[in-house]
């Protein structure tokens, strides 16, 4: 059996039980989202004892030498004692400066920050709230604006983002980890075409990463694809469209599956995206959204010649349902 101490006290943990859930079954609230080592929300730090190397895997050297571990894929071999803290020191209190519906789905989060938060647009943070419950979003915004800007997805009995969108109010204060991932843009090769593909509101980080790459002088096609089921999930369109009105070379092409119509094309994304896009070779991509779609995506654009090197995939991960501490009302 392996054992963790976490504030002083022992917690005996099942065999091939991880760390979180270890945590969880016995009262201890800590934070986490995906359950799947994507999210990074329940980052803990290692005091003492042996970490296995695949919970420490994506996450970066700096984090990685400090002993932080993802502790929902952490589970110790017998025997060992580990010894941990939880990542209080990565995160950054935050205000909410404003709720705006940008559809009937999607809600835009804005947040400002306590203290100065590095991040490429693109990325994605974790937002926590203050009794724990974690939620990761990528962030719609750039550093120059200021505020962090989250498309949150309005889900029915949702926990933050039910929150969210009945009961936050401005002002509130909450908590922001990370920045994580690798969906942003780098400079170099600005004549390179850019391809940028999503669902739902995995238009957030394509948004970001459109802008930067705007401002940072890409002078290449740039092609962002919005798709959703019904033209009910199509949003920022307008903005979008006067982006498009500034740069002759972005080009924003909203899809969905039905209800097409002349301002939006019918068909699935990809069906879009050939039309449009038939021969990717050389091209630069980022793909965003709907796990089955950006997982089907990738593989289809790697056929057709977009080179692996060339292709960052941001998949979103549903929320494993919130483990309450034993007692907890």
């Amino acid at each position: 059996m392996a054992r963790v101490k976490h504030e002083s006290r022992w917690y005996p943990l099942e065999s091939e039980e991880s760390v979180l859930d270890g945590l969880l079954r016995q009262g201890v609230a800590v934070p986490s989202a995906c359950r799947a080592g994507a999210c990074q929300s329940c980052l803990m730090r290692a005091l003492s004892g042996e970490i296995p190397e695949a919970a420490r895997v994506g996450l970066k050297d700096t984090l990685r030498t400090q002993g932080y571990f993802l502790a929902c894929v952490c589970k110790p071999i017998v025997g060992t004692e580990l010894e941990v803290a939880g990542a209080d020191a990565l995160r950054v209190p935050a205000r909410l400066e404003s709720l705006t519906l940008l559809s009937e789905s999607v809600l835009r989060v804005c947040l400002s920050t306590a203290a100065p938060f590095d991040y490429r647009a693109g990325q994605y943070v974790s937002l926590l709230r203050e009794d724990g419950l974690a939620r990761s979003y990528s962030l719609a915004s750039l550093p120059r604006e200021g505020l962090l800007e989250l498309h949150v997805r309005l889900v029915p009995g949702g926990a933050m983002s039910g929150w969210l969108a009945s009961e936050a109010r401005i002002g509130d204060t909450l908590a922001v980890q990370g920045p994580a991932g690798n969906c942003f843009y780098v400079s170099g090769r600005p004549e390179q075409p850019l391809l940028l593909a999503g669902t739902g509101t995995g238009l957030a980080p394509l948004y970001g990463i459109a802008r930067d790459a705007l401002e940072s002088g890409h002078t290449g096609p740039i092609w962002l694809f919005h798709g959703a089921r019904t033209p009910e999930g199509l949003y920022l369109m307008d903005a979008l469209r006067e982006l498009a009105a500034r740069h002759s070379g972005f080009h924003y092409r909203p899809g969905v599956l039905t209800g097409g119509s002349r301002d939006v094309a019918e068909g699935a994304l990809d069906v879009l995206i050939r039309a449009e896009c038939p021969k990717p070779v050389g091209f630069r991509a980022w793909l965003c959204g709907d796990s089955g779609m950006v997982l089907s995506l990738r593989k289809k654009l790697f056929l057709s010649g977009l080179s692996l090197k060339d292709l960052h995939a941001d998949a979103f991960l549903p929320s494993a349902p919130r483990v309450e501490p034993v007692g907890a009302r």
